[in-house]
């Protein structure tokens, strides 16, 4: 399962893996990411974003397709991912999985993301 803890609140997803898809607050572009889940952790497989600069670039492999840039990330799975949020950008994250979205607001806390067995355990 994946998890997502966003201040006292806890959201379970049954599904092998998700998406991510969020607006960067200095060039105001998309940023999208899918991830999987793996034995060794949480994996970013796909990624791409609609534009450049202020250290969102492209890696070196990526591909204009559809007026954005694609690639598969190059990063090691980790245990968790903690999604910060610089309350600039006038909304927070938006999560997909199995088929359904899940908009995560900006909040003074990171949102934390994991997989688990179950996701009510510490």
């Amino acid at each position: 399962m994946i998890c997502v803890a966003a201040g006292a609140a806890v959201l379970t997803l049954a599904a092998p893996g998700f998406t991510l898809e969020w607006t960067h607050s200095v060039e105001r572009t998309r940023w999208w990411e899918r991830w999987q889940a793996t034995e060794a952790g949480l994996a970013p497989v796909e990624a791409r974003i609609t534009g450049s600069g202020a250290g969102m670039e492209p890696a070196p492999d990526a591909v204009l397709r559809d007026g954005a840039w694609w690639w598969e990330p190059d990063t090691p799975p980790v245990a968790q991912v903690l999604l910060g949020a610089s309350g600039a950008t006038g909304g927070g994250w938006r999560l997909c999985a199995a088929g359904e979205c899940h908009d995560l607001p900006e909040g003074e806390r990171p949102i934390r993301l994991w997989q688990a067995q179950d996701c009510t355990a510490p």
